[in-house]
């Protein structure tokens, strides 16, 4: 095993020892990104491709709001992540109790997790996986976007509540159902 940076996250992740994706590798620069886009196209979503990056605008309505997302591709090593991002910021005076609440809500989550940038309140919610040296097919990307936005959707009435209803973290969770 050996610890590896993820720059994306500046966390560090163990994985196993594997050769280089660029050494050994058959696989197209170009063909994650390819394989993201076509799963988008084929759902018959909308969207703009952002420009220099690997990476796709979409938005998203829900049963409980709206909100954009964002699909993007990391060719080295290959990873696809997909964020919704709030059009709600955390107001600076609820930024710790929507911290708890998504603390609470993170807590048992098997895939994918809340975020928030405490300088700015941003809120969205991540789902991410790493790939092999193939082209992902329409049920990797279907399992990680539409969890997203599940969750997503779930939780947005809580976040809402905490920021303007002055709700508490717990009651909030509690409204949920989380």
């Amino acid at each position: 095993m050996t610890w590896e940076p993820d720059d994306a996250e500046q966390t560090w992740r163990k994985r196993p020892l594997r050769a280089s994706r660029q050494a050994g590798s058959t696989q197209d620069p170009g063909q994650l990104y390819a394989a993201m886009r076509k799963f988008f196209e084929d759902e018959d979503w909308k969207f703009v491709e952002m420009e220099g990056q690997p990476a796709l605008k979409l938005g998203c309505t829900g049963e409980n709001g709206e909100w954009t997302c964002f699909a993007q591709i990391k060719e080295n090593p290959g990873r696809f992540i997909f964020y919704s991002v709030l059009s709600a910021k955390a107001l600076e005076a609820k930024r710790a109790a929507v911290a708890e609440f998504i603390v609470r809500a993170n807590y048992g989550m098997v895939l994918g997790n809340f975020e928030m940038d405490y300088s700015d309140g941003e809120i969205r919610y991540k789902t991410s996986a790493y790939l092999e040296d193939t082209a992902p097919g329409r049920d990797f990307f279907h399992t990680l976007v539409y969890t997203n936005l599940l969750m997503t959707d779930k939780y947005l009435p809580g976040i809402m509540s905490v920021i303007y209803a002055g709700m508490s973290a717990e009651q909030a969770i509690g409204h949920v159902g989380g």
